[in-house]
């Protein structure tokens, strides 16, 4: 390749150098005349969008139906898309660092569209932008302000969550030209906008507009620097000034001596100043010290980090300052150990012994002048002066004993990745610093929206970046774009990402369900892996039965409960019972979540699920926790009659059970109301129930309710002794020790009584206990303080040892009947 000139373009501007790069020639068609365009250009090398400026449509317009067209393109000419808009008068036209175009109409309907074709969404400013209408807007990366033609000002922070919020009131008077400081760079992190005002300009942010009292307006341009450091004003005397943003410093002023004012005014970088008139440019630097530059036609300018864009019919230019580096480089006279270390490659090939000599001069500044060789290949657009400063840097690097070459090989990674973009087909023109500000993640996006799928995946191979992203875009684009039947597509879609990691065919489904091709987003979908994927889209599609199978076959209760809360909600109660029914895992979770919290539908799911049993224990549950002591018998009927008509003896004896339950809570209420005392029996088991009867003198209510429930007599028997025990009844109690027989024996009678103090009474039963053995009888004699009667029992069965005992334990005249007693026993001499 021959060698181009190194100093070609370049421009002295006070003590710096800027130069114009050619990046693109022949770009436009011929029927498009930028002349006649409102022209917005993305960041970083951006897509341009294209839009009829209705000031010149009368002299140009042939066919009123295009005025309706934004049309985008890459930097080389090249026509991505065209959108059709309908919305009346454009406003504002911008975009975000994320290459969304903003379209801000007259009314106050704002388009985000991402993709670069045609996919967007919208909101309104809403704050009295329909009622006084949009007259211009400014955008940064990330939002943008409108000013009204009232002279409000509405400010949007986030595209993604647009919340448009009114500034603080803006004053009245003719709005000569405006901009802003994006809240990157403000101290109130908040947007601020500078409003040229009749003579003057006024900061406005949300709480305040303060006036910074100038008198050299109106200003007709207002520009701030990429960094929000200088402001750059266009004076009514025709002078352009650069200020600081506090307006508390003049650096420096020029002027051009152009009687019309500069149609735009942009900074380049943060250093100078684009002044932009129709066919020429005026740079102006530091100190006021400037360039130009002239056209055959309209130039516009796009202005980017680190320069600016300059755009023509024929070419696209970038227009920079010059790299520290690549001036020491190439600088005429330059002597710097990174011009000698690159002139002495030109000595390597010509096998020149001072190749060597030049090294060894400027050996120990070696490695810089290595690092100086490697930045300055970044900045350069041509492929030429980039291999020869690599080469550089590679023999530079080759001489030195230790060197690390990590920046060495991340160069030549990334200009590799550079030239690919730059080429004409694509149209990214991007700087190196821009590269490195945009990051290769967001470049690869680019390449996607751009339908750029091959070189956006070679691009992601080479830097080792994950390419499933471009894989998903170009299936989701395929299912938009082809004709075919859902099955070839599905075919064709699966082959291609076989293998591929990190593939979310939810997304790619997504994109089928929003053409229209449920079908194939169903297919689509039984190829995702992970059913937290698959299960969402499913129910969006309404494929309810689908999405609750997937997620039963995930083994994941909490999807499962998910599709289930979802269903619920949607579905009539009958349907939703009758799906899950057949699905034994979603029915256990819904009868799980249920217990407890949602007793209702307990109840209607096994209702549904023919559980009589079942409904008859949540019912018997709620019985047993009511409070309401009177709703009791209802519930107790109401878990009777499910289990009506079961004949399954179990079923059979538990509904006998809830029926004598409601039977006695109904007698109980009729006893609390009966009894003058207030006694209460509601919700008393009835044992207790008997027991309380007997104990307030109630017997014959007892006998009543123990034939009524069929209570044993041995269980009547206990309650009324033990109550008659606790209410000291010992006339009833001795009553019925005349009865000959008692169902629980005659020993508890003794115990009971003995054991509430009354001895008498209960030696009374002593002789009852007949199946005793008697040394128990003798014992229960003697617990009664009745030694004499102990001893009557050991004499009957001739038992001498115990009657010498009981003689041990006698006293008083009980003494001399044991010893009498004992004495019958003993053999006369």
């Amino acid at each position: 390749m021959a060698a181009s000139n190194p100093l070609a373009n370049w421009e002295k501007v006070g003590d710096s150098f800027y130069r114009k790069i050619p990046v693109y020639d022949a770009i436009f068609d011929e029927d498009v005349e930028l002349e006649n365009y409102i022209v917005a250009g993305a960041p970083y090398g951006g897509a341009i969008a294209l839009l009829r400026d209705e000031s010149k449509l009368y002299r140009y317009q042939a066919s009123p139906s295009s005025r309706s067209n934004i049309d985008i393109y890459s930097c080389s000419g090249k026509c991505i898309s065209r959108i059709n808009w309908e919305r009346g008068a454009v406003r504002g036209l911008g975009w975000s660092d994320k290459e969304e175009l903003l379209v801000v109409s007259e009314d106050g309907t704002v388009c985000r569209y991402f993709g670069l074709h045609g996919d967007f969404t919208s909101f309104s400013l809403g704050n009295g932008a329909e009622e006084y209408g949009v007259r211009d807007c400014r955008f940064w990366s990330s939002g943008f302000v409108a000013l009204l033609s009232n002279n409000q000002l509405i400010a949007v922070s986030k595209y993604d969550e647009p919340r448009p919020k009114l500034l603080a009131p803006s004053p009245e008077g003719e709005v000569s030209s405006w901009s802003l400081i994006p809240p990157t760079y403000t101290l109130s992190r908040s947007v601020e906008v500078l409003l040229a005002v009749d003579k003057t300009v006024y900061l406005i942010d949300p709480s305040e507009a303060e006036d910074k009292v100038l008198q050299n307006g109106p200003f007709k341009h207002v520009s701030v620097s990429p960094t929000g450091r200088f402001v750059a004003l266009f004076t009514g005397e025709g002078r352009i000034w650069v200020v600081s943003s506090d307006f508390q410093s003049k650096f420096s002023e020029y002027d051009p001596k152009v009687r019309t004012p500069p149609r735009s005014v942009e900074w380049c970088g943060d250093d100078a100043v684009i002044l932009a008139w129709e066919d020429e440019i005026h740079l102006v630097g530091p100190n006021g010290v400037a360039t130009r530059y002239f056209y055959d036609g309209r130039v516009h300018v796009i202005p980017e980090l680190d320069g600016v864009r300059l755009l023509t019919n024929d070419t696209c230019e970038f227009l920079h300052k010059v790299a520290s580096g690549t001036e020491e480089i190439f600088r005429i006279g330059s002597t710097s150990p990174a011009s000698v270390l690159l002139d002495s490659v030109d000595l390597l090939e010509k096998k020149s012994p001072k190749a060597d000599e030049n090294i060894q001069h400027i050996r120990p500044s070696l490695p810089e002048a290595v690092d100086t060789c490697v930045k300055a290949a970044g900045h350069e657009f041509d492929i030429y002066w980039q291999k020869r400063l690599l080469k550089a840097a590679s023999f530079g690097k080759a001489v030195l004993d230790l060197y690390n070459s990590d920046d060495f090989v991340e160069m030549t990674e990334k200009l590799r990745v550079l030239k690919a973009i730059r080429d004409y087909q694509v149209g990214l023109p991007i700087s190196y610093e821009q590269f490195i500000r945009l990051t290769p993640e967001k470049l690869i996006e680019r390449l996607v929206n751009r339908h750029e799928y091959l070189l956006a995946i070679r691009i992601s191979e080479y830097l080792q970046i994950p390419a499933d992203k471009v894989y998903v875009h170009w299936a989701s684009q395929k299912v938009k774009v082809s004709n075919v039947d859902d099955e070839a597509v599905c075919k064709l879609i699966v082959q291609r990402l076989d293998g591929k990691p990190g593939i979310s065919f939810e997304l790619i489904a997504q994109a089928a369900f929003d053409e229209g091709r449920s079908r194939l987003a169903t297919q689509l979908l039984n190829h995702e892996p992970r059913a937290g994927k698959q299960v969402p889209l499913l129910l969006s599609m309404e494929e309810d039965e689908i999405a609750l199978d997937k997620a039963i076959e995930s083994g994941d209760d909490d999807l499962v409960y998910y599709v289930l809360l979802h269903l619920k909600r949607k579905l009539p109660l009958a349907s939703f019972f009758r799906m899950i029914n057949t699905r034994p895992m979603a029915s256990a979770l819904v009868e799980t979540s249920a217990q407890g919290h949602d007793t209702e539908l307990l109840k209607d799911l096994f209702y549904q699920d023919d559980r009589p049993i079942d409904g008859s224990n949540v019912l018997l549950s709620e019985a047993l926790s009511e409070t309401d002591l009177q709703r009791k018998p209802e519930k107790l009927h109401l878990a009777s009659r499910l289990l009506s008509d079961s004949k399954d003896p179990t079923v059979v004896l538990q509904q006998k059970m809830l029926s004598e339950a409601s039977h006695l809570l109904k007698v109980q209420e009729s006893l609390d109301k009966d009894i003058a005392d207030r006694t209460e029996f509601l919700g008393l088991s009835l044992n207790e129930t008997v027991y309380r009867l007997v104990k307030t003198g109630y017997g014959k209510r007892a006998l009543k309710i123990q034939s009524e429930f069929k209570m044993p007599e041995k269980t009547f028997w206990w309650l009324r002794l033990r109550a008659l025990v606790a209410k000291r009844d010992w006339g009833e109690l001795e009553e019925i020790s005349k009865n000959k027989k008692s169902p629980v024996g005659w020993e508890p009678f003794y115990n009971e009584i003995l054991g509430a103090g009354n001895t008498k009474l209960a030696s009374v039963f002593v002789p009852k206990c007949t199946n005793l053995p008697v040394d128990t009888r003798i014992e229960m004699w003697v617990k009664c303080g009745m030694i004499v009667k102990a001893g009557e029992e050991a004499l009957k069965t001739k038992d001498v040892n115990t009657l010498e005992l009981l003689r041990a334990r006698a006293s008083g005249p009980a003494v001399a009947q044991i010893e009498r007693m004992i004495n019958q026993l003993r053999p006369r001499r």
